[in-house]
């Protein structure tokens, strides 16, 4: 570290404040802020024996490190949260403004409240329910609100001068306040019914339902009984779907850290009502800083904007200031959340989930350029390989009633699709149904190729079980190839109910050569999901092979039976009718005007379309 900087670190001062790190060209690298600033810079370059910092950007981008001192703990937290939006520093963390997350807003003040769909939670006295991660969850949680608690929908302008009901009061969706009056107690009673149904208090609220059911029923209020009968069934559709429920009315924030190397994860849970109502993973790559600094920086920045503080925030791990940051939220959001770090009980396996999502969602961020290696290695592995498989093929025989017996080939290369390298085969001296045969023969084709080419794949891909394997194997006997394996992929296939609508079915079955039983992978393994996705591809590709010449088979049946129509007028007949339905369908007059066919061609072509339908029609009595 430079003398210049090192006598600057020292001459920080030990007081709460905010520094600023600089790069060669004055660019803000990163924004942080201490309860002792000196205490926590010189922790950056507190290396260990080898005298290096700790954050490995320091030593090779950082110039000049500023300060400015603060009076208290809350105002470093407003300081740094304006210089991170100002400059927007490369090493901290970055949140888009206002989320990508939705709320439902209810103002309880006004005489006939409406839900409101928004991205930010104000102190106005309102409502809020949320947040939603998914459009999905709130497109759902609001029609069964429409239909069932019927809330208005209508604008916040005066209903009353609405000169007829809308539409959803037409279709009984909500009982329009805007025209016919109807009492305020009434229509107070619907929005209590929807803000329980919203925090999940299922208990009150159809007890509440039931009695007033029964009431109606009594008063031989049928109508009303009825329409209170629906809302209890929804109520109950709609809330038992939740998986995840903690027992009582918890409304938390869980956070779950992940890091890998310089690369974190954070992973929001929340809680609302008791139950597991989402989450959403935020990626910070490159991040070198600890993570108690990263956490506490994510909290200020995420809550400064308008998103819903709740009851409590469940964390990971203790971070410097906590209570500081608990205070100026809570004024902030006139909030009286509590910020812990549990030790134990079911908040403590909840920030346990969260941390377990942050990994999975850490992992699916990682470019698939630094996984497919890890994915092939571990393929080579569980197979008994030599190697991992850089060139996989995979062949599959199609054939369909006996017509069109075909082969196709789908090629991986390094774990991605090679569609450059895909071929299809079609085999003419195989019977219908040996499928020993049609493998060898397909097979025996691309392995001479390769040797005569110098070009051969380190693993082949056969779709099907033992005999497939037998033939792939003495094909690469009969033709003395070495340094190629190869293994068979059978489909899954049933063996029997699991229940009354769905049959059980065995797992995907990958045999190997000289092992009598099957070797069966995890089904949700990424080796096992790239070898189905290469043995999908390749039966994709034979049934598309497949199709295509089925299609020229019955051109040729139909069309070359009529005398005088060549390749040439084929072509230009259906290029003139788009398809052969159309052709069939075509008058006499329409055929004449095709160029090159003139009258005699073309009542020709007419009349063996007629009778041929004749023919069928008769065949059909």
């Amino acid at each position: 570290m430079r003398d210049k900087l090192r006598d600057k670190i020292a001459a920080l001062p030990e007081e709460p404040g905010v520094y600023v790190m600089k790069g060669e060209d004055g660019r803000v690298l990163y924004v942080g802020k201490a309860k002792n600033l000196q205490k926590r810079v010189r922790s950056y370059f507190e290396g260990g024996r080898d005298e290096r910092v700790q954050i490995p950007f320091l030593e090779s981008m950082l110039a000049d490190i500023e300060a400015m001192v603060v009076g208290t703990e809350k105002e470093a937290l407003i300081l740094e949260n304006e210089l991170i939006k100002q400059h927007k520093p490369p090493f901290n963390i970055k949140l888009r403004e206002g989320g990508n997350f939705v709320y439902l807003k209810l103002d309880p003040g006004k005489d006939y409240p409406r839900l409101e769909v928004t991205r930010q939670v104000a102190p106005d006295g309102a409502r809020y329910f949320g947040p939603y991660p998914a459009a999905r969850a709130l497109r759902e949680t609001l029609r069964v609100i429409n239909r069932h608690f019927q809330l208005r929908t209508c604008a916040d302008h005066d209903p009353r001068s609405h000169q007829r009901p809308c539409l959803l009061c037409q279709i009984s969706r909500f009982p329009a306040p805007s025209v016919f009056d109807i009492p305020k107690e009434e229509y107070r009673r619907h929005v209590e019914d929807a803000i329980a149904f919203l925090e999940g208090r299922k208990p009150e609220l159809l007890e509440s339902l039931k009695r007033r059911m029964q009431e109606a029923s009594d008063a031989m209020k049928f109508e009303e009984a009825a329409r209170l009968r629906d809302r209890i069934q929804a109520v109950e559709r709609t809330l038992e779907r939740q998986k995840v429920t903690l027992g009582g009315n918890y409304n938390w924030d869980v956070l779950g850290l992940h890091r890998e190397g310089n690369d974190l994860a954070v992973y929001l849970l929340f809680v609302r009502g008791g139950r597991v109502a989402g989450g959403r993973a935020f990626i910070f790559p490159g991040q070198g800083f600890p993570e108690r600094e990263v956490l506490a920086s994510f909290l200020n920045l995420y809550y400064s904007q308008g998103h819903l503080l709740p009851d409590k925030v469940l964390l990971p791990l203790e971070i410097e200031g906590m209570r500081s940051l608990a205070d100026f939220l809570r004024e902030r959001k006139a909030s009286k959340a509590q910020f812990v770090v549990p030790r134990g009980g079911i908040a403590y396996e909840l920030v346990k989930m969260a941390a377990r999502n942050a990994s999975q969602a850490l992992e699916q961020s990682r470019p698939r350029e630094e996984k497919d290696p890890e994915v092939l290695a571990a393929l080579a592995e569980k197979l008994h390989l030599q190697k991992a498989p850089h060139r996989m093929e995979c062949f599959d025989v199609s054939h369909f009633q006996g017509d069109a017996i075909v082969a196709s080939k789908a090629a991986m290369t390094k774990g991605r699709l090679d569609k450059a390298r895909y071929r299809r085969y079609r085999l003419r001296t195989v019977i219908v149904g040996d499928d020993y045969r049609a493998m060898y023969e397909v097979l025996s084709r691309r392995l001479r190729r390769g040797l005569e080419t110098n070009d051969l794949p380190d693993l082949i891909v056969l779709d099907g079980g033992k005999v497939q394997l037998s033939a792939g194997l003495q094909a690469l006997e009969d033709l003395g190839v070495t340094g190629v394996e190869i293994v068979a992929l059978a489909k899954k296939r049933e063996i029997g109910t699991a229940g009354l609508l769905e049959p059980a079915q065995a797992p995907e079955r990958l045999y190997l050569p000289g092992m009598d039983q099957p070797v069966v992978l995890p089904p949700d393994s990424p080796e096992l999901l790239t070898l189905v996705l290469l043995r999908d591809e390749a039966h994709r590709f034979a049934i598309s092979y497949q199709k295509k010449l089925g299609r020229k088979e019955r051109l040729r049946s139909e069309l070359d039976l009529i005398p005088g129509i060549g390749q040439a007028r084929k072509t230009e007949l259906l290029r003139r009718f788009g398809s052969l339905e159309q052709l069939r369908r075509a008058s006499l007059t329409e055929l004449e005007k095709v160029e090159g066919l003139g009258p005699k061609l073309a009542k020709r072509v007419y009349e063996f379309f007629r009778k041929k339908k004749s023919l069928t029609k008769a065949l059909r009595r």
